[in-house]
């Protein structure tokens, strides 16, 4: 099965190694890749955004799976276009990925499945505003209704700091997004989804914030652990049954069905799961652990998905254990990072890479914000921390920084249910 995938970020990296340990994948190709990726794939530079220029790609490599990584592509009708050139593609079609490309269609799909979520009430206009903030509190969640990478999230006790983030988005021309705040700790779980057939990997619990004990701005992420020991028994299969079935369900009936990896974040509170957020695509740093532990072959998994076969899967096999992920970033990230800068150590087992590249003489630099993701595994949550920071202090990026506590928190028991 020769397989082109598409992205160049950790999860893309992490999605390469997987799909490497697959006996039936003979060739891999990535677009465009990194520095890490070369290792493992053929690279190729192309605009991932054209679906012109993926399909002639996909022609060029034969490939007989197309697996796209990152909402962008997804959102803009790439998989679309492949399954019309006649290619097997793990990733929903445009009008499925509006479950994360507009929260508004999230909302109104989730209200039709009565999927548990949020309060919310859109703002498009600046002299709405000030009466719409009065009507949530005394914790604001503020969002960009459209795609934001993961940073377009403000969640704050301050008033002032909700309607600043608000007006900024709105100047910007983008809607906002208010919501009432759900407490609890928040769950990521990927899902498998085939129209109606939902199969759920590992959970795993993302840190948005980019300084230790959930201080500072959020990011895209800056780790993660699978799995969680907090959570009940049992938790897996409600969230499949109250919340990823009946979207999956409500979008079939709507006639823009589901396939590839449906994104559930969730917070988990006194009354069970509610939902944060939809994602159409494997979470970045989530995926780099919870793959980790796959022992089923991807391929075959992502294959089946891709076409309309993911009820006759075997079910997944996974290796006993924990697996934790560290993202370094770059020096001033989640502002403008600085680029450019010399890293030693990405080669070295679990080190996946996202932001670099390779310069002329062959070494390898920093090209984007978040640069590696180190993933360490062991039999239980310690472990797996302990593999993860020793690989971690063995990689030098100049100015990079990274969290000290991933994990931390549900090691020491410090993580419980409303």
């Amino acid at each position: 099965m020769r397989t082109l995938v598409i992205g160049s970020g950790g999860r893309e990296h992490a999605l390469l190694v997987g799909l490497s340990n697959d006996p039936e994948v003979t060739a891999l190709h990535v677009a465009p890749g990194n520095a890490g990726t070369e290792r493992l794939a053929t690279n190729h530079a192309v605009d991932i955004a054209s679906a012109d220029a993926v399909i002639a790609l996909a022609r060029e490599v034969e490939a007989d799976l197309v697996v796209i990584g990152p909402e962008v592509p997804l959102v803009l009708g790439v998989a679309d276009a492949l399954r019309d050139a006649g290619f097997a593609t793990f990733g929903p079609g445009a009008q499925a990925a509006r479950i994360e490309g507009s929260k508004a269609f999230a909302k109104d799909v989730m209200a039709a499945a009565n999927v548990r979520t949020a309060h919310s009430e859109i703002v498009d206009n600046p002299a709405r505003l000030d009466a719409a903030l009065d009507r949530f509190g005394p914790t604001w969640v503020v969002k960009d209704d459209g795609l934001a990478a993961g940073k377009g999230v403000v969640v704050t006790a301050d008033r002032a700091a909700a309607r600043v983030h608000a007006a900024d988005l709105l100047e910007g021309g983008h809607p906002v997004l208010l919501e009432s705040f759900l407490d609890g700790p928040e769950v990521s779980l990927f899902c498998l989804v085939d129209g109606t057939v939902v199969l759920p990997l590992l959970p795993a619990q993302d840190h948005k914030r980019v300084g230790d004990n959930d201080q500072g701005p959020n990011t895209g992420g800056m780790g993660a652990y699978t799995p969680l020991p907090w959570l009940p028994d049992g938790m897996v299969d409600r969230i499949v049954d109250e919340v990823v079935r009946p979207v999956a369900v409500e979008m079939e009936s709507r006639g823009i069905p589901f396939s590839g990896l449906l994104y559930a974040g969730l917070a988990i509170g006194a009354d069970g799961p509610a939902v944060v957020e939809f994602n159409c695509r494997f979470g970045d740093p989530e995926t780099q652990a919870v793959l980790s532990l796959l022992e089923s072959p991807l391929g075959q998994a992502l294959s089946a998905t891709a076409t309309g076969t993911l009820a006759d899967l075997e079910p997944l096999r996974w290796r006993e254990g924990s697996a934790v992920t560290v993202v370094v970033a770059a020096e001033n990230y989640p502002g403008t990072p600085r680029k450019g800068d010399v890293i030693t150590g990405s080669e070295a087992d679990g080190v996946l890479h996202a932001g670099t590249a390779r310069n002329s003489d062959g070494s390898i630099v920093s090209s984007g914000g978040r640069v590696l993701s180190v993933v360490g595994s062991g039999a239980d949550l310690a472990a797996a921390r302990a593999q993860a920071y020793e690989r971690i202090a063995a990689v030098k990026l100049p100015g990079g920084h990274h969290r000290s506590d991933i994990g931390l928190a549900a090691l020491e028991g410090r993580i419980t249910i409303p």
